[in-house]
């Protein structure tokens, strides 16, 4: 094939570089997207390896307006067209895996993406003017490139005979053969609660067991920690039916006599050792990224043990100028924190990264609308936002609109859905600006399902549950905080819970001075 050159070359075509597709073409902008599979979504053919997804499809809810239902449909890309919704491919809380496979095809059927399916991207040379991409299938070149490529390979955890465990990627999924076996699974996340309540009642027994304390999701409100429709093994944990989840180190699994000794240090015991008996051992450690393609002009800087790349706050490689990361990998800027690891997280990710890339390859401004700087209609502005955007209830804590004073007009430049770390870095010499963001609140409690609250506007800043924060800052610097009332259904509207307490709050700070 003869060498091409696009603005932007996307590497991947999992959900992440076909959203991206889309907007970049909905844009009229020079791409090309390089898949070597023969369709999108290709992690999602083999994984999760029981082919439930954790992501939500919410298909009934009270609002009618398409942006609020998109709370709870975690899996749509956002599009144009009203039929593209994967409500309509399910109608499963817990949809299956192969649902999304079939939405992400009709997907790229319905939009004509300008994706070059069966193409493997062999190697990224960073030159003078961009990159060279070689392929199966000739070279390309690209201004900037986007990998989207998702997770390439198992992180395999540094442990002594840990060549002695079968992989996620390759172990038995058939419950039955897991029958009175006393089985270790190594790793304390969903991969791992998946596979033991698969075995749960074919196993005599199976203990979970990692280095790191249990995360569960009700606790530390992160969609990627372990959820709730796992609770059967940790029930089994506590009523002691040796189903177990263990606070260890693994020190050495060794082979004996057809089944392994594990050598393990616990944790919270002041040291205390033990040699546990296993038939088999699973190893669920989640992935890491895959960095074969990038030469050494190319390769990013690794965080968080290899796994995943470091990011400037515009998802630009920290240490290699014009290489972004898009999708799941692309999480180091709010990692175990909001939802970016997730369709429902990074498609609002991407929309506003495409804002970025057009304004710095294209010329193209980041757009803002402007509002009246009088605190009546910043109030009704904000909380029009944070009553109906999809982006700010899915990002919270990490998407945040934006509220820049023009010094020579006075009112307000309003930017929707920036990360709000590159909104300190871009407006460092903006004298007057807010940011509006949705945030949990206190966690000082000991049950999350029995938390002491403060229903008085006075005491907002106590809220437990999720609510709109608005920061004040002068260049790079936080001056204030204000919270507003948490509620119930996430209806920021009350007069003299809301609208008021935010009306004096910026009445009171406009006519403060710079």
């Amino acid at each position: 094939m003869a060498d091409s050159q696009h603005r932007y070359v996307i590497v991947g075509a999992g959900p992440a570089g076909v959203q991206l597709s889309y907007y970049l073409q909905q844009h009229g902008a020079d791409y090309l997207t390089l898949e070597r599979e023969h369709a999108p979504g290709g992690f999602f053919r083999r994984f999760p390896r029981h082919r439930r997804l954790i992501s939500l499809n919410k298909v009934h809810t009270d609002s009618t307006d398409p942006e609020i239902r998109l709370r709870w449909d975690w899996n749509t890309l956002l599009n144009d067209d009203p039929e593209l919704l994967f409500t309509k491919f399910s109608d499963e809380y817990l949809p299956a895996a192969d649902d999304l496979v079939r939405y992400l095809a009709e997907f790229q059927r319905v939009h004509r993406l300008n994706v070059r399916y069966g193409t493997a991207v062999q190697r990224i040379t960073r030159t003078g003017d961009g990159f060279t991409l070689r392929t199966d299938r000739g070279e390309v070149r690209a201004e900037c490139v986007v990998v989207a490529a998702g997770w390439g390979h198992p992180f395999v955890p540094d442990i002594k005979g840990i060549e002695h465990a079968i992989g996620y990627e390759d172990m038995e999924i058939n419950p039955k053969a897991y029958d009175d076996q006393r089985v270790l699974i190594i790793g304390k996340g969903n991969s791992a609660f998946e596979t033991a309540s698969a075995i749960l009642g074919r196993a005599s027994m199976v203990h979970l067991a990692s280095r790191q304390p249990l995360r569960l999701a009700w606790n530390t409100k992160h969609p990627g920690d372990v959820r709730g429709q796992y609770g059967a093994i940790l029930d089994s944990y506590q009523f002691k039916t040796l189903h177990s989840v263990l606070d260890c180190t693994i020190d050495e699994i060794r082979p004996v006599d057809g089944r392994f000794e594990v050598r393990i240090t616990y944790t919270h015991a002041q040291g205390e050792t033990a040699v546990l008996d296993y038939h088999t051992v699973l190893r669920c450690t989640g992935f890491r990224m895959d960095t074969g393609i990038f030469d050494d002009t190319s390769r990013p800087e690794l965080i968080r043990d290899g796994r995943m790349p470091g990011l400037r706050p515009d998802w630009q490689s920290t240490n290699v100028d014009d290489l972004y990361f898009a999708g799941t990998i692309a999480q180091a800027r709010d990692v175990k924190h909001a939802s970016s690891p997730f369709i429902d997280g990074f498609r609002y990710n991407l929309r506003t990264f495409t804002r970025m890339l057009r304004e710095r390859y294209e010329g193209t401004p980041l757009p803002f609308t402007v509002a009246q700087a009088d605190a009546v209609s910043l109030t009704k502005l904000m909380l029009d936002r944070v009553n109906w955007s999809s982006a700010l209830w899915t990002q919270f804590e990490y998407l945040c609109d934006v509220f820049v004073r023009d010094d020579a007009t006075g009112d307000f430049h309003h930017f929707e859905d920036l990360p709000e770390d590159y909104a300190v870095e871009r407006f460092a010499a903006a004298t007057h600006w807010y940011t509006l963001a949705l945030r949990w609140g206190r966690d000082d409690y000991g049950d999350v399902f029995a938390i002491e609250r403060h229903p008085t506007p006075d005491r907002a800043r106590e809220s437990a549950f999720i609510h709109p924060v608005i920061r004040r800052y002068r260049g790079g610097h936080l001056l204030v905080e204000h919270h507003l009332l948490e509620d119930l259904l996430a209806e920021w509207r009350r007069p003299d819970r809301h609208v008021t307490p935010l009306t004096e709050f910026l009445e009171q700070d406009l006519t403060s001075g710079p």
